[in-house]
C-alpha cells in the first residue's frame, strides 16, 4: 500500500463530508433579537431560535460513506482511524439534519454523551471557590481584543484572518483559519489573553497542523474529539497563567445547565436556576443557557472541565503529549496517531501551543485548583 493510494481514499472521504459543520448548523440566526425579546418579556418566555436550513441528503450521503473501500487500507491503524471517522460523521449528519427538532437532543446525546455524577461534583466544587478576580484588570472592547489576537497570531507566525461578527454567542471562536470576534464582546485583559491562548494557541494551531498533514483525516477530526480539543484549549489558558476562577465558574455553569436541560427543564427555568442558585448575572446566565439549548439541546458544553482534567493528566504523564497537536485529535487515538507518524503517514505537529512550550504557571492557588478537579 502506497501513500498515494491512501491519499486517494482520504480525498474521497474529505469531498463527501467537507460541508458538515455542526457548530455552524446550531448557530442561531436570530440570537441578538431573541436575547433582547427574552429580557423585554421579563425572562418569562423561552427564546425561539431559528437556524440555517439544511439541504443534506442524509441517506444518500451515509450510503456513500459506507461504500468507501475501507478494506483497501491494509494498514490496521489507518483502518481503525478512518472507520472511526466515518462512523463519527454519520452521527454528525444526523445532528445537522435534526437541528431545531426534538430529535436533536438525542443525536447530541449519542455523540457527546451527558454529565456524570463526577462532572456534577467537579462543577459544584468550582462554584464554591472564592473569586480571585483582579479589580484593576482593565476591560477591553472588540477592537482591542482584535488587536491583541492579531499580535498573538503574528508573533507565532500563524496564518489567520480576523472578522467581527454581530450575531455570536461566544466572545471569539476559530472557524478554519478565520478568527471571529463578537462585536459586542467586553472582557478583561486577562480573559482576552485566555482567548488568545485558547482560540489561537490551540484551535488555530491544530487547524494549521492538520492542514500541513499529507492526509486530511486530522483536519476532519478524530471521533468525538471535542473533549480533547477543548481540554487542550483550557489547559493552554492554565499553562499561560490566565485561567481565572471566574473562567472556571463559567465552565462549571455550563455543566449544570446541560444537566438542567437534560431533565427537560425549560430555557427560562435553567436561566433562573443559574441566577438564583449560583449567582450568575443576567448576561452570563443567558449566554450559558443559550449555548446548551441551541439546536434543540446541545450537550457539548459539559466536556470542557472533564477535558481539562484529562489533558492536564496527559501533559504531566505522556511523553508523546505534543502529538495531540497534530490536528483535530482525540486522546483515545493518540497511540494510533503516534504509530502513523512513525510510519510516515502523518507528520509531527509544526506549531506547538506557546503556553505548552513555555509555561507560565506561577500561582500556587491556581495549581491547587487545577489538580483538585478530578
Amino acid at each position: 500500500m502506497t501513500l498515494e493510494s491512501v491519499v486517494k481514499f482520504d480525498s474521497e472521504l474529505n469531498q463527501l463530508v467537507s460541508g458538515i459543520e455542526i457548530l455552524e448548523a446550531v448557530a442561531p440566526l436570530n440570537y441578538k433579537q431573541q436575547r433582547q425579546q427574552f429580557f423585554d418579556n421579563g425572562c418569562k418566555t423561552d427564546p425561539q431560535f431559528s437556524y440555517r436550513p439544511q439541504s443534506i441528503d442524509a441517506f444518500g450521503l451515509k450510503r456513500q460513506l459506507f461504500n468507501l473501500p475501507i478494506e483497501s487500507l491494509s494498514d490496521p491503524d489507518l483502518v481503525q482511524l478512518y472507520a472511526g471517522v466515518i462512523n463519527s460523521y454519520v452521527d454528525k449528519i444526523d445532528q445537522c439534519c435534526s437541528v431545531g427538532t426534538p430529535d436533536f437532543l438525542y443525536d447530541s446525546f449519542r455523540y457527546y454523551g451527558e454529565p456524570s455524577e463526577k462532572d456534577i461534583r467537579n462543577a459544584k466544587f468550582v462554584l464554591h471557590l472564592p473569586s480571585n478576580d483582579d479589580p484593576d484588570d482593565p476591560t477591553l472592547n472588540a477592537a482591542q481584543i482584535e488587536a491583541m489576537l492579531s499580535e498573538f497570531a503574528h508573533t507565532h507566525e500563524y496564518e489567520y484572518a480576523i472578522k467581527l461578527d454581530d450575531n455570536m454567542i461566544a466572545n471569539a471562536l476559530v472557524s478554519g483559519t478565520t478568527v471571529k470576534i463578537n462585536s459586542s464582546a467586553r472582557v478583561t485583559q486577562t480573559d482576552a489573553e485566555a482567548l488568545a491562548h485558547h482560540e489561537l494557541g490551540v484551535h488555530l494551531a491544530t487547524t494549521l497542523n492538520g492542514r500541513q498533514q499529507p492526509l486530511s483525516i486530522l483536519s476532519l477530526g478524530c471521533p468525538a474529539n471535542t473533549k480533547t480539543q477543548e481540554g487542550l484549549a483550557i489547559l493552554s489558558e492554565y499553562m499561560g497563567g490566565c485561567l481565572t476562577v471566574s473562567r472556571l465558574r463559567n465552565l462549571a455553569l455550563r455543566v449544570l445547565a446541560v444537566e438542567s436541560m437534560i431533565k427537560e427543564k425549560s430555557f427560562k427555568t435553567t436561566f433562573a436556576m443559574l441566577k438564583e442558585d449560583y449567582n450568575a448575572g443576567d448576561e452570563q446566565a443567558f449566554t450559558v443557557t443559550a449555548r446548551v439549548y441551541r439546536g434543540g439541546g446541545f450537550t457539548k458544553d459539559y466536556v470542557y472541565l472533564r477535558g481539562f482534567h484529562e489533558m492536564l493528566n496527559a501533559y504531566e504523564t505522556s511523553s508523546d503529549f505534543t502529538n495531540l497537536l497534530a490536528g483535530k485529535t482525540s486522546l483515545d487515538y493518540l497511540p494510533t496517531i503516534n504509530r502513523l507518524i512513525e510510519k510516515g503517514f502523518l507528520n509531527s505537529p509544526k506549531f506547538i501551543t506557546p503556553s505548552f512550550a513555555n509555561p507560565n504557571v506561577t500561582d500556587d492557588i491556581q495549581t491547587f485548583i487545577a489538580h483538585a478537579i478530578k
